[in-house]
């Protein structure tokens, strides 16, 4: 049953250390698997390689997040996402981003 209502609570955000690497699982609404993103040092630069699950829109999100958790805490983070929510509008997916930016600052702050 896939709701539209947009609870920040729903969103979770779950952090698991994997040696000295880390997977972040976002989800919220019907969970789901629909992109995976890995962000890798690569010298001084980070790299990102993303698989998707067709028609899902996640790694347009996961690849940024898995970036700048990479960069922030100079380490190999996978991002695996899944959120969905019928119907929802435009404003309404800009709102399910804003809150998924807000879960991973927020776990930032808390690293550094």
């Amino acid at each position: 049953m896939a709701s539209n209502k947009i609870n920040p609570d729903d969103i979770e955000l779950t952090v698991t250390h994997v040696g000295r690497d880390l997977l972040l699982v976002i989800s919220g609404g019907v969970r789901h698997i629909g992109a995976a993103s890995t962000a890798y040092l690569n010298g001084e630069r980070v790299e990102v390689q993303t698989s998707a699950v067709p028609h899902h829109k996640e790694h347009t999100i996961s690849e940024d997040i898995a970036i700048r958790v990479a960069k922030a805490l100079n380490r190999t983070v996978t991002v695996v996402m899944g959120i969905h929510y019928d119907d929802l509008s435009k404003e309404g997916i800009m709102k399910v981003v804003e809150i998924v930016n807000n879960k991973v600052n927020q776990y930032l702050a808390q690293q550094i």
